[in-house]
Order: structure tokens, then sequence, then C-alpha cells
């Protein structure tokens, strides 16, 4: 063998990576490197996307609202003791039955629409019982009232927890000239 074979072989095994435990390290750098482009690109970027969408938002305008005529709707109170109410009537189990059944076959199916308004001590499981009902009886909606509308229940009695509004029986009349009560606050905290 030459010289410099000798040489080479012996330079070889001198920088060879010995046999044994593998190198675990992960080298970040190329990891890093992508990241701060990517962070570049997206401050370059960012500034170009802000664009003013012009929107032309229609004036506010004040409408006076028309209350319905409610006599044809179905309201169905529950009271802290259990009592049924059908539109300020009080009726028993069976009765509720039958009559929420008659009312409702009189109408068309989108017609169909029941309003209950519990009050806030009336028994859980009463309320759920009386709900089934109405929806057996073929009830398509079934709405539960949280707040009074304009304070007057059908049949012209005010609304538990609400003043007599002007023009129903048992209100004080209303003076020429003076502007309707303002309508309850919808929603949000106090």
């Amino acid at each position: 063998m030459s010289l410099g074979a000798k040489y080479h072989l012996h330079k070889k095994r001198k920088y060879a990576i010995t046999e044994g435990r593998p190198n675990s390290d992960i080298n970040v750098t190329p990891l890093v490197d992508v990241v701060l482009v990517l962070l570049i690109i997206f401050m370059v970027v960012t500034p170009l996307l802000e664009k003013d969408i012009m929107v032309r938002v229609p004036d506010e305008t004040e409408t006076d609202v028309q209350p319905e005529d409610m006599s044809d709707q179905l309201v169905v109170s529950i009271a802290p003791t259990g009592e049924i109410k059908l539109n300020s009537e009080v009726l028993d189990d069976e009765a509720y039955k039958t009559r929420i059944k008659r009312a409702l076959a009189a109408k068309s199916y989108e017609e169909k629409l029941v309003f209950f308004l519990p009050d806030d001590k009336a028994p859980y499981p009463r309320v759920v019982q009386v709900l089934d009902w109405s929806r057996t009886a073929g009830a398509f909606i079934l709405g539960v009232v949280t707040e009074p509308v304009a304070g007057i229940l059908p049949g012209g009695e005010a609304a538990p927890g609400t003043p007599a509004a002007p023009g129903a029986p048992g209100a004080p009349p209303a003076e020429p000239g003076t502007p309707p009560p303002p309508a309850p606050a919808t929603g949000g905290s106090p």
C-alpha cells in the first residue's frame, strides 16, 4: 500500500461519525427563516388589504306600529299555582285540551300559533305539560312570551307586572292630546 492511500484512509476514519447514538438534534434555523419570511410577507400585505367600503345606511325614521288585533290569537298563561288560562279564561286540564284542539282545528296550518305566558314562579313540569298538550292538539308554532306586548293580553286585561294600558277596560281614560306611553324596553341589562 502506498503512503498516500494509507494517509487517506487514516484521515477518513478520523473525521467519520462513530457508530453509536444517533444525532437527534433538530436544526431549527430553516424553520425560523421561513417563519420570519412569512411574518414579513404578512406585515407588507396587511396594510394593502385595508380598504374602506362605502356603505349607504338608510336614514333612521320613526314609524308608528299599530298593534295587531289580538282577539283571534291564542294566549295561554300559567299561574304560579299551575292554573291554566286560555285567553284570560280559567280552564281545568280536560277543558283546556278540548278548547285548544277546537280552536286550532278552525285555523289553517300556518296560523296554528299559540303564545305562552307562564309566570316566573309557575312549576316547570306544568309548563312543559301544557306545551306538550298544545303541540298534540295541532299547534304549528309555540311561542313563549318573555315580555308582555304593549301590556295587554287578549280579552283586554293587563299583563302581569304592567299597568293597564290606556283604552283597556279598567284603565283610566287617556286625555286628548297626550302622547301614548312609551313601549317597554326590550332586552338588555338594567
